[in-house]
């Protein structure tokens, strides 16, 4: 059974049902950004949290960059903030976007449009598992489909990027309980 998803046009309010999400439920969930230093990061570790609290056994998160970065350790602030919520931080390095990860993931999760473009260039077959995380968030819940990069700019850019990160990740917990999971949808909580 697929998820619908609600899309805001210029006058009206349209339900559609993507390629994506009309899949079975993932079991392997990949988020890919720039380079793997801050917001797939911070996805993956806040995924694994939510995972946990919600007792959702058998889904996998992983994240990568499509830049190689070198096995770099993630943003400072990005950490702190992880740990400021609760959440694990440590032992992250980045890791450049391979074909196997690609292959091996059920959907590939992506921070903005041009890295969807990216990830679609350079892995053509992939198409129907790759979208947009934010699209997973509630209707009307912000300028556009991008989660910004908080890299290097102001505390305040980064809870901003954390907390569409978690809204979508609710979004996307809700749509994997309806593909195939038997657990109850969560009721919205903050990120605090």
């Amino acid at each position: 059974m697929g998820f619908a998803l609600f899309f805001r046009d210029a006058s009206t309010v349209r339900m559609e049902v993507d390629s994506v999400t009309a899949q079975a439920a993932p079991k392997n969930i990949l988020f890919v950004c720039s380079g793997n230093l801050c917001r797939s990061f911070m996805a993956e570790r806040v995924f694994r949290s939510l995972l946990r609290r919600a007792g959702l056994t058998g889904v996998q998160a992983a994240s990568a960059g499509l830049l190689d970065l070198g096995g770099a350790d993630a943003d400072p602030r990005a950490a702190a903030l992880l740990r400021e919520k609760g959440m694990e931080a440590s032992g992250h390095r980045s890791r450049p976007l391979s074909a196997t990860m690609v292959e091996g993931a059920d959907w590939v999760l992506v921070m903005e449009e041009a890295q969807r473009d990216e990830v679609l260039r350079r892995h053509p077959a992939a198409g129907g598992k790759v979208r947009l995380l934010k699209s997973f968030a509630a209707p009307g819940g912000g300028d556009g489909l991008d989660i910004r990069d908080p890299y290097g700019l102001t505390p305040y850019h980064y809870r901003t990027c954390f907390a569409e990160i978690y809204f979508s990740l609710e979004g996307l917990l809700r749509c994997i309980w309806n593909t195939g999971g038997s657990r109850p949808s969560p009721t919205r909580s903050s990120p605090t």
